[in-house]
C-alpha cells in the first residue's frame, strides 16, 4: 500500500522543475547562475591570457628596437685611475642600459685625447685635467666640460741625485721632461715659482709617451721627470736609492672632466644626459662597494694591487661641477699669461666653456657654479 501512496514526479526543463532520477544532474536557478559565472569567468581568464601575450610581445618588441637603436659613442681617455668611474660603468653595464654603446679610444695623456675630441676621432674625453681646456680656451676652441669624475692629488717630480739633485734649488739649469700643454706643465711651473724659480731656468723637455716618462730620466737622457701616478712611481723604482721626489700640487688637486665639443653636444643633447646618467650610476657602485671598484679600475687598466692601495685613497670620485674648478682655471690662465705661453693679455669667462645642462638634470644640486 505504502509503495503505491508514491506518486512519480515527472522529469521537466522548466522553471522551478527538480528532475530526479539515477544519473540525472539537480538543475536550479542558483544552479544556472553557478554555471554562467564558470562561464564568465572562463572567458575572463581566457581574455587575460590573451591581453598578457599581448603586452609580452609588444614588451619584447621593443625591447628589440631599443637594443637595435643603441646609440654609438666613441669615448677617448688616457690610462689613469682618474678615470675610474668611466670603467666601472663600462664594466657594470650602465651604458648599455641607457642606451649606449661605448667605443674607448686610448690616448697617452689626457691633452692628446682632448685633441682627438677637436679633431673628431671620439666624442667625448674623460678624465682630462682643467689645463688643457684653459689652452682651448685661449685658443676659442668650442669645447665644454660637462662635468668633473675625480679630483686628485697624483703629480710629482721625479729626479736623479747622481745628476747633482738633492735639494728642490738644485733643479736650476737641469734638462726637466714633462708633456708640455698638460697639467703636469703646470705643476712643475708653479712648484718652481714657488721655490723661487722661474721655467726659463731650467731646461724644459718635451717628453710626449709613457716610456718616456719612465725610461728618459731612468736612462739618464733627462735629469728630473715631473709626471702623474702611475709612472711616477715607475720611475721611482727605477731609480730605486738614486730617486728623489716631490708632490708638485701645493694643495691644488686636479680635477679629471668630461669634455665634448659645442657641436655634438648640440646635436646629441640626449646621448650627453645618457651618458652621465651611466657615470652617477657608477659613482654611487663606487661609494656602496669600494674594494669591487677599485678591482675594476685595477684590471681594466693593469695597474699594480700596491699602487692601486695607495692611489685610490689620494681621489675623490664624484660627479660635480663647482666652482673650484672655475678658480683653479683662473689660476692657470694667469700662470700662462706670465709665463707667456699664450698671447692672451685677458683671462677667459670659463663659464662659456662648461655645459650644465645634462647634469643639472642627472644629478640636481651636484653643478654649484656661480652664473
Amino acid at each position: 500500500m505504502f509503495m503505491r501512496a508514491i506518486r512519480r514526479l515527472p522529469l521537466s526543463t522548466g522553471t522551478g522543475d527538480y528532475p530526479v532520477g539515477r544519473g540525472s544532474v539537480l538543475s536550479s536557478p542558483m544552479g544556472e547562475t553557478t554555471m554562467n559565472a564558470i562561464k564568465t569567468a572562463a572567458i575572463v581568464v581566457i581574455a587575460i591570457g590573451l591581453i598578457a601575450g599581448v603586452v609580452g610581445w609588444v614588451f619584447l618588441d621593443s625591447e628589440k628596437n631599443k637594443e637595435m637603436s643603441t646609440d654609438l659613442v666613441t669615448v677617448a681617455y688616457s690610462p689613469f685611475e682618474s678615470t675610474a668611474l668611466f670603467w666601472i660603468a663600462e664594466d657594470q653595464g650602465f651604458f648599455k642600459n641607457n642606451g649606449l654603446n661605448v667605443t674607448p679610444q686610448k690616448y697617452d695623456s689626457g691633452a692628446a685625447a682632448l685633441d682627438g675630441v677637436v679633431n673628431s676621432e671620439a666624442d667625448i674625453a674623460v678624465g682630462i685635467s682643467e689645463f688643457p681646456l684653459v689652452r682651448k680656451a685661449f685658443e676659442n676652441i668650442p669645447v665644454r666640460a660637462i662635468g668633473s669624475i675625480d679630483k686628485g692629488d697624483f703629480t710629482y717630480l721625479v729626479a736623479r741625485r747622481d745628476h747633482g739633485i738633492v735639494n728642490v734649488s738644485d733643479l736650476k739649469g737641469k734638462r726637466i721632461g714633462t708633456t708640455i700643454g698638460t697639467i703636469a706643465e703646470f705643476h712643475l711651473g708653479r712648484f718652481l715659482m714657488l721655490h723661487g724659480m722661474t721655467m726659463e731656468e731650467i731646461i724644459l723637455v718635451d717628453v710626449k709617451t709613457p716610456a718616456g716618462w719612465v725610461d728618459d730620466v731612468a736612462k739618464g737622457d733627462i735629469d728630473a721627470i715631473a709626471t702623474a701616478q702611475p709612472y711616477a712611481n715607475s720611475a721611482r723604482d727605477q731609480l730605486g736609492d738614486n730617486a728623489v721626489s716631490w708632490s708638485v700640487h701645493s694643495s691644488q688637486p686636479v680635477a679629471g672632466l668630461i669634455i665634448s665639443t659645442d657641436q655634438w653636444l648640440s646635436t646629441h643633447p640626449e646621448q650627453a644626459e645618457r651618458f652621465l646618467r651611466s657615470l652617477a650610476e657608477a659613482e654611487e657602485y663606487a661609494h656602496t662597494y669600494p674594494t669591487e671598484a677599485q678591482a675594476i679600475v685595477q684590471k681594466l687598466l693593469d695597474l699594480d694591487p700596491g699602487y692601486m692601495a695607495t692611489v685610490w685613497q689620494q681621489n675623490q670620485f664624484s660627479l660635480t661641477l663647482d666652482q673650484s674648478l672655475v678658480l683653479a682655471m683662473e689660476d692657470e690662465a694667469r700662470w700662462m699669461i706670465r709665463n707667456n705661453l699664450t698671447n692672451a693679455t685677458a683671462i677667459p669667462d670659463f663659464r662659456n666653456f662648461l655645459y650644465t645642462d645634462g647634469l643639472d638634470t642627472v644629478k640636481p644640486g651636484s653643478v654649484k657654479i656661480i652664473r
